[in-house]
């Protein structure tokens, strides 16, 4: 049977390093001049937001947009082809995590704002915390995934009154010097394939006994911070 194969950003970031490390490796062996290759570093924001614009839903398909546009100025910087340093990234990402908010807010009709811990029935799901803190509550009777993204920051996820029809629900995380929390129900049984970097993740559930068709898949990175399941 043929394996079909995701663009995430567990790949992305991966790829990221393994280029890191072969550029350092070439450098110790005196190849080429890692610290002139880095100085262009901006080109890791750039596919890093590409992968947001185009595999991630809602709110973070805009946070992918505007990591792209900083990531693109910086490079030009680089190049000296205009002047944009860090006193203008802050502000672009402050907006990019307010956008995303507010986009995520938008989706549901009749409502501008969504308050922390309240209900949503969405099938899939796309939060994102920066230097802050996002708590959500999920009763989807058909769940089959997501992104979750914690910056600096913690997102929590309670998905004990939700349920997955069919097949497996993939959550996609990147947790950077941040935490994510995830409770899902007793009748789930849950699967990790995230990769932690100076970071963890910890499966505290109990898998259901005789077996379950509901299965949690957990794909992703952990750098410098963590991942907690439990039910």
């Amino acid at each position: 049977m043929e394996r079909k194969y995701r663009v995430n950003s567990q790949l992305v970031f991966g790829l990221i390093v393994i280029t890191l490390g072969v550029l350092f490796t070439l450098g110790n062996l005196g190849m080429v001049e890692a610290r002139h290759i880095l100085r262009y570093w901006p080109a890791i924001l750039i596919v890093w937001g590409l992968t947001k614009l185009f595999t991630s839903p809602g709110g973070a398909k805009f946070f992918g947009f505007m990591l792209t546009v900083a990531g693109t100025l910086l490079m030009l910087d680089r190049l000296d082809y205009l002047d944009f340093g860090w006193n203008y990234f802050w502000p672009f990402m402050l907006i990019a995590w307010g956008g995303s908010m507010l986009w995520n807010s938008m989706k549901r009709p009749g409502s501008l704002i969504t308050p922390t811990g309240s209900v949503q029935d969405d099938s899939t799901v796309s939060h994102f915390a920066m230097m802050g803190g996002v708590k959500r509550l999920n009763n989807s009777q058909d769940f089959r995934g997501g992104d979750l993204s914690a910056m600096m920051g913690g997102v929590e996820l309670d998905l004990r009154q939700a349920s997955i029809k069919s097949g497996d629900a993939v959550l996609d995380v990147f947790a950077f010097w941040g935490g994510i929390e995830i409770k899902v129900p007793q009748d789930w049984s849950v699967s990790v394939h995230a990769t932690p970097i100076m970071g963890g993740i910890e499966d505290k559930t109990q898998s259901p006994k005789g077996g379950s068709e509901k299965r949690l898949v957990i794909k992703g990175s952990v750098v410098m911070g963590g991942v907690e399941i439990k039910n």
